[in-house]
């Protein structure tokens, strides 16, 4: 670009910016999710767990985790040159929920991931996005070693409704990632279509 314009002589876009959740229950992978994709360095509000801290966050199936997300992740990518994504991870213990009213407003849609080992850690997500009525999607990060299900299995033990999208993930992987945000807006903008108030008049 010369001069703030681009090489074909046209003034640079004005990038429309989106917001999106990255939500889920302990350990599931958002602050990965949100490292994997974000072109800047990553925020990250991550405390190390503690003993004072193992009667309220329960590490079965994730015992290796030595870190919690106490506030939010923060990363931002850009899709095309006219959408960028800010993405918001949301803390995942029930103690810190509180910050989830907050990190939803303005939000165009979310990704509830789940862990299959840990499937009814996602439900306090899926439930929080319905009676919101923001549109989401469920990411299913599938971590190494653990069982593989069918898509439609998975979605019928979360008991999701069909026009919400379930797809399977790999939260470490960039291409992986940016497809389920891809998914997500896609969603979002369909949802918003089919709930738009019919003109008055």
């Amino acid at each position: 670009m010369i001069f703030g314009r681009s090489e074909r002589g046209k003034p640079p876009v004005e990038p429309v910016t989106l917001k999106i959740l990255v939500a889920g229950g302990f350990g599931v992978g958002k602050t990965t999710l949100v490292g994997a994709v974000s072109e800047i360095r990553p925020l990250r509000t991550e405390e190390v767990l503690t003993e004072a801290g193992r009667p309220v966050d329960d590490t079965n199936g994730v015992e290796s985790k030595h870190t919690t997300t106490v506030a939010m992740d923060f990363g931002r990518i850009t899709l095309r040159e006219d959408l960028v994504l800010y993405l918001f991870g949301t803390p995942g213990q029930e103690r810190f929920w509180f910050m989830w009213d907050e990190l939803s407003e303005g939000a165009l849609g979310a990704v509830v991931l789940a862990d299959t080992r840990r499937l009814e850690d996602c439900f306090a997500g899926v439930d929080y996005f319905e009676r919101r009525r923001i549109p989401f999607l469920v990411g299913v990060n599938c971590f190494e070693g653990a069982d593989r299900y069918p898509a439609e299995t998975v979605r019928q033990a979360l008991d999701l409704d069909d026009d919400v999208p379930l797809v399977l993930c790999d939260a470490r992987d960039r291409e992986s990632v940016k497809d389920v945000l891809i998914g997500v807006v896609r969603h979002a903008m369909e949802y918003a279509a089919d709930h738009r108030q019919p003109a008055i008049g």
